[in-house]
């Protein structure tokens, strides 16, 4: 596992990053999302070694990353935000280059080159020069370099910045297909990249980790769970309210209002899902139709806007071993 043990990063007297702390298990994809300038590409270049933190370290596997620092790097792929690439060379040469400053030897050269290149799917462009590619395929021998020596960890910046949309989804199937042999922890602003293909998520403000959990951890710790929205063929406030009190539903939990066809829309926060059931018998009993009922759930940009605008300090940080873990102080 990767751990972060209280990182914090001054550039002068401004704290990049401040106090973070964070266990990477293996086998998962994390997701470190925010903001830009949260302090995503800060910790990654002190997770890799790249830049030395001021205060706090980084285990690699018991490795301590300033102390230890080959063995350590060994069990890491980086990818910067700015893929470490030469145009004037051909995929392969770089491949055959990167390889030879990882230390692997001649014999192993070959059999890892072809496994990445088949990864990342530039067999055929091995012979192109890497200034004449596209954007996606640069991004490509980017990841393909990463990925030599097999690492445990791969640890990707903006994997996906610039890049069009078709481009995009390719290159967030290859992330996919690498949790069947590695630890991936890739930084982002996109929100919909990180919810498809995140297990994990860690939101990052200010230098610091605010959030950090599932979707649906991070939903339902933050009270942003599922919302069920009812239309009732009806233009009385108070049957509908009526109906809502048998449920027991908190007036502060339901928003009514009526539609251009004037029927009465609940919309109805932190519902169960028994709830829909019972609400439908409850308007038969009283002859009220129901024209439609959906259960919404947050999107990914609801939750993250309420992180990063400062609400997640309302809430109450947990001292245990839970499964989300809110940090006060965004």
């Amino acid at each position: 596992m990767i751990e972060l043990q209280n990182i914090t990063k001054y550039y002068g007297k401004n704290a990049a990053v401040e106090n973070i702390s964070f266990i990477f298990e293996k086998g998962k994809i994390y997701g470190f999302l925010g903001p830009n300038g949260a302090g995503k590409s800060t910790t990654m270049n002190i997770m890799t070694g790249c830049l030395s933190a001021t205060n706090g370290s980084v285990l690699i596997d018991d490795n301590e990353i300033s102390s230890k620092p080959i063995k350590a790097k060994r069990l890491i792929g980086y990818l910067p935000e700015t893929p470490p690439l030469y145009p004037e060379m051909t995929p392969i040469e770089y491949l055959n280059f990167v390889a030879g400053a990882k230390g692997l030897t001649r014999s192993e050269r070959d059999k890892e080159i072809k496994y990445v290149m088949e990864s990342t799917g530039i067999e055929q462009m091995q012979n192109r020069l890497i200034g004449n590619l596209s954007k996606g395929y640069k991004q490509r021998v980017g990841i393909a370099q990463a990925l030599l020596g097999r690492p445990e960890y791969i640890i990707l910046d903006e994997p996906t910045v610039g890049l069009d949309p078709n481009q995009i989804i390719e290159i967030r199937e290859l992330i996919q297909s690498l949790k069947n042999e590695h630890t991936v922890i890739l930084s982002s602003h996109i929100l919909s990249e990180v919810s498809n293909i995140c297990d994990e998520l860690i939101v990052i403000s200010n230098g610091k980790i605010i959030a950090s959990g599932s979707m649906s951890d991070l939903s339902s710790k933050l009270g942003s769970g599922k919302k069920l929205c009812v239309t009732f063929k009806c233009d009385d406030y108070e049957s509908v309210n009526d109906m809502l009190g048998i449920l027991q539903i908190k007036p502060e939990c339901s928003v009514l209002y009526k539609s251009d066809s004037g029927c009465i829309c609940a919309e109805i926060s932190d519902a169960e899902e028994q709830m829909r059931e019972e609400l439908f018998f409850i308007a038969a009993d009283k002859k009220i139709p129901i024209i439609e009922m959906k259960m919404n759930t947050p999107s990914l940009e609801e939750i993250f806007i309420q992180l990063t605008s400062g609400q997640s300090q309302n809430f109450e940080h947990k001292e245990n071993n839970d499964d989300i873990d809110l940090q006060e102080g965004a």
